[in-house]
């Protein structure tokens, strides 16, 4: 372990992890005494003790909120997902969970599979302006897109219209599983959001450190491990980098 990684990501002794409460899925609740829990609490906490130091949760309502603190010195790492507008200032690690985006279709649909779904005369519902909803713009040739302002609008539009797909979120599908009767989901994944610990940019021994960290949690089951700790139901190691 490098002496000065610890010291440019732990220069107070302590390792200040911001965390995104926003996530459900990597957030799943809160500790007696307040600490928040999940897996990327739990990455967090991992990162320390490798580092050999204790871990401080700095909490955030939403990831633009811990991104918007990168120089203010109020964390040390950042666990948020890694979008190109923060990596100007953040080095961010590869990702080392996703959150699969899939498509959701009535039980009795000539739609069997991923490769069925872009075809002439279907009508795809989707929350505008999602990170999903921008891969199928960029991605999606033939069937018709129908972008929705919100997830429970795209939802009701999926119910009302008696449309052929409707995407998502594997875990938010899950739900609206449970108020459509006779609806599926599809195996598989066509995109997915994707997690990873970033820290500013001039920590560069730091994001190295952080970089081969994460690598190791996929490869040896760390990061799984935590998924089966915490049931979490639509989230998925990501592949190595």
């Amino acid at each position: 372990m490098n002496d000065k990684a610890k010291a440019e990501l732990a220069p107070t002794g302590v390792l200040r992890a911001g965390i995104n409460l926003s996530n459900f899925l990597l957030v799943t609740g809160r500790a007696a005494n307040g600490n928040p829990e999940g897996v990327s609490p739990d990455m967090a906490h991992a990162i320390a003790d490798k580092l050999g130091v204790p871990v401080s949760y700095v909490p955030f309502k939403t990831p633009g909120e811990l991104g918007d603190q990168v120089d203010n010195n109020v964390w040390d790492i950042g666990n948020i997902g890694a979008e190109p507008q923060r990596a100007q200032k953040i080095s961010f690690t590869a990702a080392y969970c996703e959150i699969e985006a899939t498509y959701m279709v009535p039980v009795d649909s000539p739609i069997k599979s991923m490769a069925d779904v872009d075809r002439k005369g279907v009508r795809i519902a989707v929350s505008a302006r999602s990170a999903y909803c921008l891969w199928l713009e960029n991605n999606i040739k033939n069937a018709t897109l129908v972008q929705v302002s919100g997830l429970d609008a795209a939802y009701d539009k999926f119910v009302a219209d008696k449309f052929e797909v409707l995407a998502g979120l594997r875990p938010g599908l899950l739900k609206d599983m449970e108020k459509a009767p006779g609806m599926k989901i599809l195996d598989g994944k066509f995109s997915a959001v994707q997690q990873a610990v970033g820290t500013p940019k001039k920590n560069t021994a730091g994001a190295e450190f952080l970089a081969a960290f994460v690598e190791d949690a996929k490869r040896s089951g760390l990061v799984a491990s935590f998924i089966e700790k915490h049931k979490v139901k639509g989230l998925s190691v990501a592949p190595l980098a």
